[in-house]
């Protein structure tokens, strides 16, 4: 009778086990939804149009409450409500991923440039804002691979916004198609938004992008946590692990 006591408490206690690690596992998924939803989600970097400030293969938190809560800050693009919730209004300068106004599903990434009210133009490769040219420093070329050991050198420099900002930018065409442009003016409640890699950059410059509901944006661009070369899959340092780039782990982004 005995065995059979100890049989049914020991049974009791594997069922006990089973549903604590259940609650846990919920409790943390329902902890990691929370975080994703509200404070910090992922991204990884596809292409090469925030060079040389992203890479492709990149990975990076972006914080959800930088500029507060819309509709296109939770899964799905729930519309939960009209227009944004806890807002502050993106800053000259940073870096944030937004919804592309054409389809308001597809997740892009592009450096804050123009607010509302601005007149944005680019003239013969110069940045002006207001009428005014944004600094432009020239330093060390930025280098990357060209096939057969080749390497091709691209005219980089420093740009100084108005607002004291400073980031580098690449400029690949002396005469590239955005390189000169008309005089666009940001309506209220939109953003002027411009990739680092100037001549390989598909932004508001661009009708297919344009300007930029508030609404549409996620968040800012924190930090790096991963980054892969490659094909900028994650898998493939499970083949080549050198492809790691261990330098860019935990990079601010500015």
């Amino acid at each position: 009778m005995s065995e059979v006591k100890q049989m049914k408490a020991r049974a009791e206690a594997e069922g006990t086990s089973f549903v604590e690690v259940i609650r846990i596992v919920i409790h943390a998924l329902l902890l990691a939804l929370f975080i994703r939803v509200f404070l910090f989600q992922p991204f990884n970097i596809p292409s090469g149009s925030m060079i040389p400030t992203l890479l492709v293969g990149d990975y990076l938190f972006v914080s959800k409450y930088s500029y507060g809560y819309s509709r296109y800050s939770f899964p799905f693009s729930l519309p939960l409500f009209e227009g944004r919730i806890w807002s502050a209004y993106p800053k000259r300068g940073d870096v944030a991923v937004f919804k592309l106004p054409r389809d308001n599903e597809t997740d892009y990434i592009k450096r804050v440039i123009g607010l509302p009210g601005d007149k944005i133009q680019m003239r013969d490769g110069v940045l002006y804002i207001n009428g005014q040219p944004v600094p432009k420093r020239r330093i060390a070329d930025y280098e990357i691979p060209w096939g057969h050991g080749r390497v091709r050198s691209i005219p980089r420099y420093i740009e100084t916004l108005p607002n004291g900002v400073e980031y580098t930018v690449l400029d690949s065409e002396s005469y590239g198609r955005y390189d000169n442009t008309p005089v666009f003016t940001v309506p209220e409640g939109h953003f002027f938004m411009m990739g680092d890699n100037r001549d390989n950059s598909t932004d508001s410059r661009s009708h297919s992008v344009g300007m930029v509901p508030f609404e549409n944006f996620i968040g800012r661009a924190e930090i790096i946590f991963f980054s892969s070369g490659g094909n900028g899959a994650v898998s493939n340092i499970l083949f080549n692990p050198s492809l790691v780039r261990w330098a860019r782990f935990f990079t601010v982004i500015n």
